[in-house]
């Protein structure tokens, strides 16, 4: 299936996605780095990266929503894109708790216990693009039978 969403000819989803999930994989790192007794101002980097992330994760999706409304229904297209859809909005639902407990502490930097639902999170975002990726690279056959129709928008 091809992206309705393209800039000179690229598709935008598989661009947006790669944002939040370096953002927060240096929000991981940035308090792996202030736990291990770093400078303060990491844990206000984290901070700030989970903020970037999510924000660059709600564009990710809604590019991919886009893309999977043309998708016809009843397909096994659908229903993958759909579950990999739940997936990563589970990851950024993760991500936006973690950013409101943050809220509550002085510096808005993490424990260990937060840090240690931080990298689960992160995991999941690394399964979902991961994912995503076999979906586009191995198993195009699939969504190119689940083309959208002949439809003119």
């Amino acid at each position: 299936m091809e992206s309705r969403l393209r800039i000179a000819g690229q598709a935008v989803q598989p661009v947006l996605v790669m944002f939040p999930l370096g953002l927060f994989s240096m929000a991981v790192l940035f308090d792996v780095a202030d736990l291990l007794g770093g400078p303060a101002i990491l844990g206000a980097l984290a901070y700030w990266n989970i903020v970037a992330g999510l924000v660059g994760g709600v564009l990710a999706a809604l590019a991919g929503a886009v893309d999977l409304m043309f998708v016809p229904n009843g397909t096994a297209a659908k229903r993958i894109g759909v579950l990999q859809s739940l997936a990563n909005m589970g990851v950024l639902i993760l991500f936006a708790v973690i950013l409101m407990l943050r809220m509550r502490t002085p510096d808005r930097v993490a424990g260990g216990g937060l840090l240690a639902v931080e990298m689960l999170a992160l995991a999941g975002a690394v399964f979902g693009a991961w994912y995503g990726g076999e979906l586009v690279n191995r198993r195009a056959a699939t969504f190119a039978r689940a083309r959208a129709g002949n439809r003119s928008y």
